[in-house]
């Protein structure tokens, strides 16, 4: 897991929940990010037309008018991934997860993960996306656009994640000629933890 700080960062909250949000808010603020929250697809547009620096943002998707169904979260993953928004998504829902997880991946998102969820599995997945959302932001910077994965939605979520964080450590060691400790301190890993990566995704030397 990234030991990368992730003070200062910002995250948006959407649900109508405001005890969850208020919970949300605290671990977090906690844990040195800059919270923000929204109760709904229409203030949470509107928000994200006014803050561009959004890095994560934790997403319910059943929400008013249509609590019972993924109509308005899915409705926000459209609508960012239509403008390109930067931000990574972490939906988390109570909705049916096997089917929304499905959807919501497909849409755009970029991590899902059912209500209720602990608190160290939010945090995970948050440094997790705030490692994507910096590395596509430096890519971004040399003229590359974000990094793009192929696994199909019908192979599964950890089929889906373990390809992305494949071609995200390929690239980097790519990008830093195969130096093991420049590409650690980019990933925000420890050394022991890309060797296990190596080891997982059977990377060589001369597959840089």
């Amino acid at each position: 897991m990234p030991t990368q700080s992730i003070n200062g960062v910002r995250v948006l909250i959407v649900d109508d929940d405001p005890a969850l949000r208020g919970a949300l808010n605290g671990v977090l603020d906690m844990n040195g990010l800059e919270v923000l929250e929204a109760d709904s697809r229409k203030s949470a547009l509107a928000l994200l037309e006014e803050e561009t620096d959004i890095a994560v943002i934790i997403l319910d998707l059943g929400m008013p008018p249509a609590v019972h169904s993924t109509e308005e979260g899915l409705a926000v993953i459209k609508a960012l991934s239509a403008k390109m928004y930067p931000a990574k998504i972490i939906v988390l829902t109570g909705q049916d997860h096997e089917q929304s997880a499905f959807e919501a991946i497909r849409e755009g998102a970029f991590d899902f993960l059912s209500k209720p969820a602990s608190i160290e599995d939010i945090l995970q997945s948050v440094k997790r996306a705030v490692l994507f959302y910096r590395k596509e932001q430096a890519l971004a910077e040399e003229g590359t656009t974000r990094l793009q994965f192929n696994a199909k939605v019908s192979d599964g979520l950890k089929a889906v994640r373990e390809e992305a964080e494949e071609k995200l450590v390929r690239q980097v060691l790519k990008d830093t000629g195969f130096n093991i400790y420049a590409s650690a301190a980019r990933l925000g890993l420890k050394r022991e933890s890309l060797y296990y990566f190596l080891k997982k995704f059977e990377i060589k030397r001369d597959d840089s």
